[in-house]
């Protein structure tokens, strides 16, 4: 079950403050131990891609991240700017506030945009923060994402005011069906917590503790 969770995992560094010699270990951690990705901020991309060129580790970063508030411009051009630095996956943040108004419109092309960018060149997974949604809204985003052409839907970006929970994976499950992807991320620091991601219908985990989770132990590790 260890090899299995192993690659579910998204290796994670995204705190402002990590250096170059942490993605370096990042990106040995996740080829020692066959996690999924290593997912870091842009600016790191072309030193992750280089360290894992060769490897079956996949590369993914984010976009319009934390907040989701940059323009749909903006994100579809970071999205075509990490693809040609060497991301494969991308991880977008969904405008909340557009959602929370109720434009749905907005919300779905600006998803809608940055699909378009990575088409053919990178899986897409929607960040919808669910610690700031109702459940009414988080199936709204999730459909909205589905209907956009996304390959996943994402639960946090870890920076909020919560995480994953299991109720919000069966929820989000639930409502994008068998064939879409559903990414927990936030707050799952321990195996027991990320198995339970899993059985409750996560096809993938993020988390900075992946070492810790694949070795039976718990991490204090905020994301």
């Amino acid at each position: 079950m260890v090899n299995q969770l192993a690659n579910k995992i998204d290796h994670t560094a995204l705190k402002p403050d990590t250096t170059k010699n942490q993605i370096t270990t990042l990106c040995q951690e996740a080829k020692d131990h066959g996690f999924y990705s290593v997912c870091v901020n842009p600016t790191w991309v072309k030193e992750a891609a280089n360290l894992l060129a060769g490897s079956d580790v996949a590369v993914c970063t984010v976009i319009g991240f934390p907040l989701g508030a940059s323009t749909t411009n903006v994100k579809a051009l970071e999205t075509k700017d990490v693809i040609d630095n060497g991301a494969t996956e991308v991880d977008m943040v969904i405008n909340i506030g557009a959602l929370k108004d109720g434009n749905n419109e907005l919300v779905k092309s600006d998803i809608q945009a940055v699909v378009d960018a990575a088409k053919g060149k990178a899986l897409v997974k929607v960040i919808i923060e669910t610690c700031l949604l109702t459940d009414e809204e988080k199936e709204t985003a999730c459909k909205l994402a589905v209907e956009a052409g996304t390959d996943y839907v994402k639960t946090s970006t870890g920076f909020s005011t919560g995480g994953a929970t299991v109720e919000d994976i069966r929820l989000m499950r639930q409502t994008v069906g068998e064939h879409i992807g559903v990414k927990a991320s936030g707050g799952v620091r321990d195996q027991e917590t990320a198995e339970a991601m899993v059985q409750a219908g996560a096809s993938r985990i993020g988390a900075s503790a992946s070492v810790a989770i694949v070795q039976g132990k718990t991490s204090t590790s905020d994301y």
